[in-house]
Order: C-alpha cells, then structure tokens, then sequence
C-alpha cells in the first residue's frame, strides 16, 4: 500500500506540473481543501476512486495513468471548470464596470461642455465588459467561453466606432463597412478557435502516428 501511495504521489505531482496548475487551483476544481491536495502529493493520503476520476477528468488521462509506475508519455492539458464562485466573481466583475460606467456617466452629465456626450461612456463600457470577461475566461473558462467573449470584444469595438463616427463625424457615410470589418474578424476568430480544438482533438492521433513511423 505504501508503494501505491508513493506512485500515486508521485504522477499526481507530474500531473499537476505539467498542467501548469498550483495545488489550490487543483483544489478549487476538486471542491477539496489544497491542504487534502499536499497530503496526497506528499504520499500521506490516497484520494478515494470518486476522486481519481475527477483527477482523470481534469487532465484528460485515465485513472490506470495515474496508479501505473511509468511515466505518463502524452501531454496533458487540464480541462477547465467553471465554478458557481468563479462565476460569482466574473459578474461581479463585468457590474463592477458598468458601475464605475455610471460614475463616469453622472461626473460628464454634470459639466456642460460634456453633458450632450455623457451618454457615450454606456456606449464604450461593453468593451471593458467584454475584455474582463475575456480575462476571466482565460484563466477559469474553456474554448466556448474564451470564442464568446472575444466576439464580444470585436463587435464592442464595431459598435464603439460606429456610434463615435455617427456622432462627431456623420458625413462619413460609408460607416457601416465597419461590419463587414467585424465579420471578417468574427470568421477569423471562429476558424483559430475551430482549428484549437481540432488539433488538441487530434494532435494525440498525429504523434502516435508520426512516433510509429519514426520507429
């Protein structure tokens, strides 16, 4: 038994590592303490079965990989979850823009000269909306979170102009090229993030093949 921890110890902390994770990170996807993460990375504890296939989950190996002596050879990329707290502190983020959106909003309706444009700063706060919710995808979300919100961040941006262009320079009337743009860029974007998945889909299938011809 004390061989099995110390395997188990031992490919955990190989998982993690080469997942880029830090034990709390672990944790929170686990729903356990990071200190109940250190016990069985240290060899003091053995995670229960229910465990082990989470773990396996997360990394996207199996649990024989995790309880086997040799080296695990594929790459391994943690599958992100997101928690009902990661979600919490993501819109409390995005309200917290548009809070400080209103602030702008009252301080510009309050002075004369900026007083007929202070409707503007609604106009410009889905952009930092849109970009802290990219953030937050980055790090919490997966390929689906991180494809929406950056559509989000390209179409603020379309409206952002188009709307700026319409207000200060409304003979400008070839504005709606601007979308055209946009929908370039959505394409673009819906392509990179097809062509991640397909790779990290199949890029496991493309190695052995290569390694098997190398041999």
């Amino acid at each position: 038994m004390e061989d099995l921890k110390d395997v188990i110890a031992k490919n955990l902390v190989e998982l993690r590592t080469e997942a880029k994770l830090t034990q709390l990170q672990l944790a929170e996807m686990l729903n356990y303490s990071d200190k109940a993460v250190s016990k069985w990375e240290r060899g003091e504890a053995i995670p229960d079965i229910r465990v082990l296939v989470k773990i396996a989950g997360i990394y996207g190996v199996t649990v024989d990989d995790i309880v086997r002596e040799e080296s695990i050879a594929t790459p391994v990329q943690p599958k992100k979850h997101l928690t009902g707290k990661h979600a919490f502190i993501t819109a409390l983020s995005a309200l917290l823009v548009w809070f400080i959106a209103t602030g702008i909003f009252m301080i510009f309706y309050c002075i004369d000269p900026t007083e007929e444009y202070s409707y503007l700063v609604f106009v410009v706060a889905p952009l930092p909306t849109a970009i802290v919710l990219l953030v937050f995808s980055a790090i919490w979300g997966n390929r689906l979170t991180n494809a929406v919100a950056s559509s989000l961040v390209v179409w603020s941006c379309a409206v952002i102009f188009h709307v700026f262009v319409d207000v200060f320079a409304p003979e400008f009337i070839k504005i709606y090229f601007i979308y055209i743009v946009a929908a370039v860029f959505e394409v673009l974007l819906i392509l990179w993030f097809v062509y991640r998945w397909y790779v990290s889909k199949h890029g496991k299938l493309f190695k052995n093949f290569h390694r098997k011809r190398g041999e």
